[in-house]
């Protein structure tokens, strides 16, 4: 039976008091940020960790800024912070990919430079080391948050909050019907990304190109690894192998993305199933494990795929990329049937064109579906169904299973934020909720920021 104590009812002191605040500053949150803040209003984020940024900083490509007929669909701010980032060397451009459309390699500690040149100049507050412990809700509506920090505890006040916290944190406390994974609530598991230097990059690419009967890959092509930055995703013949020969591997496919220092590979292949990212006793067993299995994915490496033989551990990410977990349930719930057909969306606010990408819960393999052109996101899915004052910006935002398994990525998520941070800031400049903001007004905000609408 589960123990509880008691706590003195106290008076918790107010930090702040804000038009628009951020709660998460990952891919969505900074991009809700800036298209919120327009110098004539106090805009705020938090955030628990000590840098902004989030999965931008963790070794990840950004995958589908293009879509799956090679056009430039993901634009506006994301593309502004893409630009700004190719200005110091600290990304590639976007190049096409059989498999992912896309995917554009940044550097993760220039990602964290520039986030916070950008918050400085828009004139947004920056507050780290802050976790959200509830939130203010009054006659169904989010008036602000609690957090937590060495400073205690205290309380930010806000006109609008956006949730762009990937696990819906705020969404949740504020009493936001949630759901987490497929029917049998079985969700993606995550990876903790490391990074590896030493690797002869040109004798990966050299047995891809020359030997892909051995060095096989899923759907991509030899040739489009003939040159430029490429992602791997197969070399099962390897893993078999491996397999064969008595090495225990939590992953069906090989996943590898050269950086941007000539010797650089970012490993994607630890894999933990059953993870809860929102309970801290199974986000621990996650992480734990997933270093575990760093060491034997590390020892395959250099055993069974060309270039690592010499090849050593640069640095691990500080934290696990999480897949999947809350989603809320808005004004309109997404779903895959929507994006394989091509739906439509009156009230579109972003298009995306990454396929329906699901890791399975269990076993190492996942299953991809194709789109055949880009598609519509509606402004409903960042409405919380029931409660007022809040939109939900990101991977936590109104899909099911199968629909946020494309919608997650971080082109799509920072295309959801630009689109939330705007609808925050036109709602108080036309003095109403969010839920109900002139939607045609906020399409023609977003086409002046050459946000692409279809």
């Amino acid at each position: 039976m589960k123990k509880f104590v008691s706590e003195a009812a106290r008076q918790v002191p107010v930090r702040a008091e804000v038009d628009v605040l951020i709660a998460g500053g990952g891919p969505a949150g900074i991009m809700a940020a800036q298209a919120a803040a327009d110098g004539k209003r106090k805009v705020m984020v938090i955030e628990n960790r000590g840098f902004l940024g989030g999965n931008l900083t963790i070794g990840l490509p950004i995958l589908a800024f293009l879509g799956p007929k090679g056009n430039h669909i993901i634009k506006g701010y994301p593309q502004k912070f893409i630009d700004r980032l190719r200005e110091r060397g600290a990304a590639s451009g976007h190049k096409p990919c059989r498999l992912h459309t896309s995917f554009t390699m940044v550097d993760s500690e220039e990602v964290k430079n520039l986030a916070f040149e950008v918050m400085e100049e828009c004139g947004v507050d920056v507050l780290l080391y802050a976790f959200i412990a509830d939130v203010i809700v009054e006659d169904g509506v989010v008036k602000g948050v609690i957090i937590e920090s060495k400073a205690g505890r205290e309380a930010i006040l806000a006109k609008t909050v956006i949730d762009c916290t990937g696990d819906g944190d705020v969404a949740y406390r504020a009493g936001v019907e949630c759901t987490k994974g497929g029917e049998d609530g079985g969700m993606q598991p995550p990876t903790l990304m490391f990074n590896m230097r030493g690797v002869e990059v040109q004798a990966l690419r050299d047995a891809i190109v020359n030997h892909p009967e051995v060095y096989d890959m899923d759907r991509m092509p030899p040739e489009q690894f003939k040159e430029g930055h490429f992602i791997t995703v197969g070399l099962r013949n390897q893993l078999n192998k491996a397999r064969e020969e008595g090495l225990d591997l939590p992953v069906a496919r090989t996943i590898l993305i050269t950086g941007l220092a000539e010797d650089e590979i970012w490993v994607n292949m630890t894999r933990v199933s059953g993870v809860d990212s929102t309970l801290p006793e199974s986000y621990t067993y996650g992480e734990q494990t997933a270093h575990k299995q760093m060491k034997k994915v590390i020892e395959y490496l250099r055993k069974y795929v060309p270039g690592f033989a010499d090849a050593w551990l640069d640095k691990v990410c500080p934290f696990m990329g999480i897949r999947e977990s809350r989603v809320i349930k808005g004004r309109y719930v997404l779903t895959a049937e929507d994006i394989i057909a091509l739906k439509k969306f009156d009230d579109v606010i972003a298009v995306a064109g990454y396929p329906v990408d699901i890791h399975h819960s269990t076993g190492g393999d996942c299953t991809m579906i194709y789109c055949d052109d880009a598609y519509d996101i509606p402004y409903r899915v960042l409405v919380p169904e029931k409660i007022g004052g809040l939109l939900v910006a990101g991977r936590c935002s109104s899909m099911n299973h199968e629909a946020m398994a494309a919608t997650r990525v971080m082109s799509t998520c920072m295309a959801l934020g630009e689109a939330a941070g705007t609808a925050a800031r036109l709602a108080q400049d036309a003095g109403v909720a969010v839920a109900d903001v002139d939607v045609k007004a906020l399409q023609e905000e977003l086409l002046k920021n050459d946000v692409f609408l279809g």
